[in-house]
């Protein structure tokens, strides 16, 4: 008897300390910033799912916000802190930038609702926690992900489940489609049968949760993904290598560097 109350009142300190522990986590938490850096076309937003109002950029966002954006446009934040390096020489009619490598990209593409859940970073004195998670409600977007320590978390919840991404470039559909350039995605989502089902998507390839169907990313698919990385300018005047090639298993290397028209240089 003596050894179970011993047992329940360590159980009991456990549990206090635990909760001390959390507690002073969730004081030192404080919210990441979310910055509207480039709009085509129109977007609106709303902090009350129900006032909205015209986006602009340089903006910044709050968690609770919702973002929606118009026909045949367009709309890339950047999360986290610092600011954003112009680049004078335009690709196309677009104005470029180049986030720091310490930033974390999200593209809303056209006809997309996302709201941004949670966005708080944690000094918890041996590291940096981070915690990200955007609500995609309709639509599609586009992301690149820094590396995470591993205690922090970076998910995409949609309409059938959630999608856990760690240091990636991903493209996410509410419909249930990820497609992974790089890195790596763990989906988590109800299947046909009703079970709740995870899949590990690598890079070059594309899931679809609907089906439960995994194959090779399609060329087009993935010059869109290597378009969106060129024109957010993440890899300016250096070569990159995708570790892989979706039909050849070769690599192939990609120049960021653009020719005298404005765009990249063919890969090769």
């Amino acid at each position: 008897m003596r050894l179970i109350k011993c047992f329940i009142s360590g159980l009991v300190v456990c549990g206090i300390a635990l909760a001390m522990v959390s507690a002073a986590q969730a004081q030192n938490a404080k919210d990441i910033p979310a910055k509207v850096v480039r709009i085509k076309g129109s977007a609106q937003y709303a902090t009350d799912n129900k006032t909205w109002q015209a986006l602009k950029v340089d903006q910044i966002l709050k968690p609770g916000t919702v973002i929606q954006t118009g026909e045949a446009s367009v709309v890339d934040i950047v999360l986290g802190d610092g600011g954003v390096e112009q680049n004078p020489a335009p690709l196309g009619s677009q104005v470029t930038y180049n986030p720091t490598v310490e930033q974390n990209l999200v593209r809303l593409s056209e006809n997309t609702v996302m709201a941004l859940d949670k966005l708080t970073q944690t000094d918890t004195g041996a590291d940096t926690m981070t915690d990200t998670q955007l609500d995609l409600r309709a639509g599609r977007i586009f992301g690149t992900v820094k590396k995470l320590s591993a205690t922090s978390r970076y998910e995409v919840k949609i309409p059938n489940g959630v999608a856990g991404i760690r240091g990636t470039i991903y493209v996410i559909s509410a419909s249930g489609i990820v497609d992974v350039l790089q890195g790596s995605v763990l989906v988590s989502y109800v299947g046909a049968d009703g079970t709740v089902k995870t899949q590990e998507v690598l890079a070059g390839w594309e899931f679809d949760t609907r089906t439960g169907q995994m194959r090779p990313l399609a060329d087009l698919r993935r010059d869109e993904l290597i378009n969106f990385t060129w024109e957010s300018r993440l890899f300016v005047n250096r070569a990159y290598v995708f570790p892989w090639e979706s039909r050849l298993l070769v690599n192939r290397n990609y120049m960021f560097t653009p020719d005298n028209t404005g765009n990249p240089v063919s890969p090769h």
